[in-house]
This record gives structure tokens, C-alpha cells and sequence, in this order.
């Protein structure tokens, strides 16, 4: 994804179109990721997160060069589809293995593996900027990055862990001709537990948050500040080092504490930074306030994804497809929100918007706590963590 992010520019040059036109078949790329979580979550829960790392794995690979061959507008909106699509299916099938992995470890790690996907958009900056230099057209770099990507897909995978099975239980009763026909009918349709909806609207919020430090932190700087755009640049790079270098330490920091701690506390901090950035009038001030943004989300939504994929382990796949799909959809909704906003208040005042969001995560973080009913999974003991 990142080094589709890298091309963009080139590619919008090639398709020869506006950046208006761009946004709208953003679009496609958001819809597509929706679709694709939606769909692979229930196939993960039916066939197992690893087979659908594999196929998601190989899609997304696949699919990351049609950007690079698109030559007008309806092959970029079909190219970028596909993409999302693919980008969708291994974003939930890799958290549902996560979520298994780090079951079976009885120690938190989740943050961690978000922590090396945004290394993957640093090392991604890298090799695009170098290629980019070289001339290399967008079409070759990205077929480059297509065959290995497949290439990893099919090494890694056979690594990966089986489908889980439910835990044995008291064997069901035998169907006889005695047995009332209602209870020969086929099991209902599980319903999704509240507890996932709820942990659904709070990854939305957030990542809405985190989608504003996205596309709003450096225009923050460069147009409320006066800020040079060499600069505003640092308001993102602290943002997105901070994030990167929080979800490295956040597994110890649920291991000791738990993960009710990191979201409650690290919301409080994100809005503390927020706020600070919202209204500093020094630069250096608002760069503080904004790693201080990056280090507080940073170790929230890891445990969302943790928290619905033990909700019902039998639908971990569909559970922590609702979840991150909701978040995904705050992600996009992100400039959609403040860029109306920006015609009504000033840009750092439209920041208290996510602020409120911040505030919303503190009060509810014991939603992050199982149900009494349930047995919690082992809490990692002091010397693991």
C-alpha cells in the first residue's frame, strides 16, 4: 500500500487528471477495503485466517500494479478497486491470525505487528523515492513489488497457524424420531455480540482521528502557523514516528497494566496532544503537541482488533471484520468531516471534533473488558510480559 501511496502523484499525471478527480476515485479504494473485510471475515472464520492470508496476500500483491497500467480514469477507479479489495481481504485475514497467534502466546503482541506495518510505509518511502529517482515508470516498480509480494506470500504462509477449533464440550444430543421437529431445524444465525458493535464505533472514532493527523497536521502548521513546508513536513513525521515507536512498546504496557489502561490513558494523551496542538501559536509547541497525538492513538486500536477477535473466538474472522471495517470507514470519513468544518471554524478549532472523540474512548474504555459470562483468556503473567 505504501508504495502505492509513493506513485500517486506520477500516476495521476499519467491518467491525466485533476486532484478533485483523484479524491472521488479514492473512493473506490475505501469501498473496495470495506468490501473485501466484509467478505473475508466470514471466510476466514470458515476456512481459517491462514487460507485467506494466502489468497488475500496474493490479491493485494497482484493487484498493486493495475494502478500503474491505468490510462484514463475508469481503468484507475476499476485498478483501484481491485486494490482496495485486496488490501481488505489481507487487512482482516492477518489481524484474525494475529489475534490467534497472540491467543496462543498468552502474551500481548498485536502492537507489535501494527508497529512493523508502518515500518513497511517507511521502507516503502525509501525504495519509491529511489526509484522514483531513476525514472523508473510507476508500472515497473509496482510489478516489481507485485512478484514479490506473491513471492513472500507463498514463503511465509506455510508458517502461519491452522484454523482453530472450539474447545471439546459436552457432545450434542443425538437427533431421534422422538425430538420435536423445531429442534431439527438448523442453528440460528449467530448474532453479532454488542460488545463488537461497540468496539466497532469506538475503532471508528479513532481512526478517524487518526486520519485527520493524516491529512490535516501539516496544512495545520503550513496555513494556522506560517509555518515553512519543509517544517509543516514534521508535524506528519513526528505524528507517524511517534505511532510507529508507541505500538513497539505498547504490548509491554498491556502486559503489565492491561488493555482497558492503554485505551483509557492513551486517549487522555491523545487529546492532551491535540488540544496543545490546536492552540499553540509556536511551532515547536504544536510539533510537541502532535508526536504527543501519535503516541497516544498509537496503541489504541491494536487492542480493539484483540478485544472483538476474543469476543467469540468460533467468529473471530467476522468480528474483527465489523471492527475493522467501521474503523476503516472512519479513516476516510476523516477529511470528509473537518474539509466542511474548515467553512464554519478555523482548521485547529475543527480539531476538538476529534478531541471529543479522544474523550468519548476514555469513558469507554471498559468496554475493552470481556463479558462476566465468559471465561477472560489468560492474562499474561508480570514475567512474560
Amino acid at each position: 500500500m505504501g508504495m502505492w501511496i509513493v506513485h500517486i502523484p506520477a500516476v495521476e499525471h499519467q491518467v491525466g487528471i485533476t486532484h478533485a478527480v483523484l479524491g472521488w476515485l479514492l473512493l473506490f479504494l475505501g469501498g473496495g477495503a470495506f468490501a473485501g473485510m466484509q467478505v473475508c471475515g466470514a471466510l476466514a472464520d470458515r476456512f481459517g485466517s491462514r487460507a485467506i492470508v494466502l489468497a488475500g496476500g496474493v490479491l493485494c500483491s497482484a493487484t498493486v500494479v493495475l494502478p500503474g497500467l491505468a490510462n484514463s480514469p475508469w481503468t484507475l477507479a476499476a485498478a483501484l478497486l481491485a486494490l482496495g479489495f485486496g488490501n481488505g481481504c489481507l487487512d482482516v485475514s492477518m489481524n484474525t491470525q494475529a489475534v490467534q497467534v497472540e491467543r496462543g502466546y498468552g502474551r500481548p503482541v498485536m502492537s507489535a505487528f501494527h508497529a512493523v506495518f508502518s515500518v513497511g510505509g517507511v521502507i516503502a518511502s525509501l525504495i519509491g523515492a529511489r526509484t522514483i529517482s531513476w525514472d523508473w515508470r510507476p508500472s515497473a516498480t509496482l510489478a516489481a513489488v507485485a512478484v514479490t509480494g506473491v513471492l513472500i506470500t507463498f514463503a511465509l504462509v506455510p508458517g502461519m497457524l491452522p484454523n482453530e477449533r472450539p474447545s471439546p464440550a459436552t457432545p450434542a444430543p443425538r437427533q431421534t424420531d422422538s425430538t420435536p421437529p423445531a429442534s431439527k431445524k438448523s442453528a440460528p444465525k449467530r448474532r453479532t455480540p454488542s460488545q463488537v458493535w461497540a468496539l466497532g464505533v469506538l475503532a471508528l472514532m479513532l481512526m478517524l482521528c487518526e486520519g485527520v493527523a493524516n491529512d490535516w497536521s501539516v496544512l495545520h502548521l503550513k496555513d494556522v502557523l506560517d509555518a515553512p513546508a519543509a517544517t509543516a513536513a514534521l508535524a506528519y513525521g513526528g505524528f507517524a514516528t511517534a505511532m510507529t515507536i508507541g505500538r513497539f512498546v505498547t504490548d509491554r504496557v498491556v502486559g503489565r497494566f492491561g488493555r482497558v489502561f492503554v485505551v483509557r490513558y492513551g486517549a487522555a494523551l491523545a487529546a492532551l496532544g491535540l488540544t496543545v496542538a490546536a492552540l499553540s501559536p509556536w511551532v515547536p509547541l504544536a510539533l510537541i503537541g502532535w508526536t504527543l497525538f501519535g503516541i497516544g492513538l498509537s496503541g489504541c486500536i491494536p487492542q480493539f482488533f484483540t478485544a472483538a477477535g476474543n469476543v467469540d473466538p468460533e467468529s473471530s474472522g467476522a468480528n474483527v471484520s465489523r471492527v475493522a471495517g467501521l474503523g476503516y470507514v472512519g479513516m476516510l470519513a476523516g477529511p470528509a468531516i473537518i474539509g466542511p468544518l474548515t467553512h464554519l471554524f478555523p482548521l485547529n478549532i475543527t480539531f476538538f471534533l476529534p478531541v471529543a472523540f479522544c474523550a468519548a474512548a476514555v469513558l469507554s474504555a471498559e468496554i475493552l473488558r470481556p463479558p462476566h459470562n465468559k471465561p477472560a483468556p489468560p492474562e499474561p503473567t508480570r514475567a512474560e510480559a
